[in-house]
């Protein structure tokens, strides 16, 4: 297996007890956060009271509550894990935009203003359809995470994919199309997150199928252990991490600090996908 991408071990990732955790960023690291949605009787308990006027308004601009609660349970979590890396409060954690790699404007990777983290902190953050995932790492790094999609959704956005990885698509039973699709996808937004362009790059112009051989130099690809109904993946630049580490943070954690420390493990363990 190449340092370009790897599956990780096919078991469920670990939710222990918050303060047996070490928010360490060191070289070789990466550390992953999984958090589910609340439902919308709990999503009413959810503390808020961190997340900046910018981040309460986008929460309350969806259609949908169920898309507005997960917004904003996933930026509470943000910035309560960044809050415990960097020893900042969670609500003086500051954000802003790296120079595009492509014209140099102020909208590329997201960056947390610099604190005492030592070496600097890099993180990335993604969420669909009632689980989110943050990456964190000392090397710039790109998460995704995305519900499988229905088999119309795959015949019309696999046109959009690099024509090689439409080949292995094309391929695929019935049965492997959705999750191959999924990895494939997600791998591919994880890498483009990682590099600061996004989606502005088309999808086609990476390669990030089968054939590790062919990922884009200088970038680790790893399938995420997720869910069941979920795909997930994170990128980071450099040569594979000594330590990755997988967790599920608990809902109680999202509800108020002083539970931070005591909270017990309440998701079930979750299996891996097939990588």
């Amino acid at each position: 297996m190449t340092a370009a991408h790897r599956a990780l071990p096919g078991r469920a990732p670990r939710h222990p007890r918050l303060e047996e955790q070490e928010f360490t960023v060191s070289e070789g690291r990466l550390d992953l956060w999984l958090v589910r949605r609340p439902d919308e009787t709990d999503g009413a308990a959810l503390d808020t009271s961190e997340l900046d006027e910018a981040e309460l308004r986008r929460a309350a601009s969806f259609i949908r509550p169920a898309d507005g609660l997960l917004y904003a349970t996933a930026h509470v979590a943000l910035r309560r894990l960044l809050g415990r890396y960097t020893g900042t409060p969670p609500q003086d954690v500051r954000f802003f935009r790296e120079p595009c790699p492509g014209c140099g404007g102020a909208h590329g990777r997201p960056a947390v203003a610099p604190t005492r983290a030592r070496p600097p902190l890099h993180f990335s953050l993604s969420h669909s359809s009632g689980v989110a995932l943050v990456g964190v790492a000392a090397a710039p790094v790109g998460v995704d995470v995305e519900r499988l999609p229905r088999p119309e959704s795959v015949e019309i956005c696999g046109e959009a994919l690099h024509p090689d990885e439409q080949g292995e698509l094309a391929q695929a039973t019935a049965e492997e199309l959705q999750a191959l699709f999924g990895r494939i996808w997600t791998r591919k937004e994880a890498f483009l997150k990682g590099i600061g362009t996004g989606l502005s790059r088309s999808p086609a112009e990476d390669y990030l199928g089968a054939d590790e051989r062919r990922h884009p130099a200088g970038w680790t690809v790893l399938d995420i252990p997720c869910t069941a109904t979920h795909s997930a993946a994170a990128a980071v630049r450099g040569a594979a991490p000594r330590s990755v580490n997988v967790r599920w943070l608990n809902g109680d954690w999202l509800r108020t600090l002083d539970t931070v420390g005591g909270a017990e493990p309440s998701e079930p363990a979750v299996p891996a996908l097939a990588c």
